[in-house]
């Protein structure tokens, strides 16, 4: 990986780029044309080995990783596992998966709830959170609806997560922006056009403008990666 910006380029290793987390993250991959999923209609293709590097650096950084429901629920989604090196960088076990759920429309069965070595929370409302099997950790926050900015503190103050990492999908990640909870964005351009109505887009229904400020620019394999803090 090569840093661009700020000058001068230079050669730089993912963990120590990215190291310097702030309190919370949305990380995500797009093309260069703003789609967020490929033509299959899933991220993972979209910024190959470069993007997936990154994508396990920042999952090793943070103290807990958030994920919508809907992610969930295409069963792709399994267990934080951390490679031997970065799990000695980290010095610990992977944070544990955050799954954010008002209805609680989950398979309770995937291995995300069942096999994960640091057990997954579900985040959800006071109304919902009886529904959550014993034995899964519980962030209730809201009544009826969840209650983001509470539930982030409840994250931090309750739990000791101060590094919050968003996954997605696009919903969440613009639940978050909406309600002013997220620090910085990274952004993972892949080298492609994908055009058409049947991609999901990054964000959408973002109530008013939201200005960044670029950090940091890298570029891997073709992939540019783009560091935006939030001034909101």
């Amino acid at each position: 990986m090569r840093r661009l910006h700020p000058e001068p380029a230079a050669s730089v290793d993912p963990y120590d780029a990215y190291g310097d987390a702030p309190g919370l993250r949305v990380g995500m991959v797009v093309s260069a044309d703003g789609s967020a999923t490929d033509a299959e209609g899933w991220t993972d293709g979209l910024g190959g080995a470069a993007d997936f590097r990154v994508f396990r650096t920042l999952r090793a950084l943070a103290d807990a990783i958030l994920v919508g429901a809907g992610t969930v629920r295409t069963g792709r989604l399994g267990p934080a596992r951390l490679r031997p090196d970065l799990r000695a960088r980290r010095g610990g076990p992977p944070a544990p998966i955050v799954v954010v759920s008002r209805s609680l429309d989950l398979d309770w069965s995937l291995p995300l709830f069942t096999e994960a070595e640091t057990p997954t929370i579900v985040v959800t409302t006071e109304r919902a959170r009886s529904g959550v099997p014993s034995g899964i950790g519980v962030v209730a926050a809201g009544e009826d609806e969840i209650d983001l900015p509470a539930a982030i503190r409840a994250l931090r103050e309750d739990l000791g997560h101060e590094r919050l990492l968003c996954e997605g999908g696009p919903a969440l990640s613009t639940a978050l922006v909406r309600a002013s909870l997220v620090d910085e964005l990274c952004l993972n351009i892949a080298p492609v056009l994908l055009g058409g109505p049947r991609h999901t887009r990054l964000l959408g229904g973002l109530a008013a403008e939201v200005p960044l400020e670029p950090a940091a620019l890298y570029l891997d394999e073709g992939v540019l990666f783009v560091r935006y803090l939030l001034r909101v």
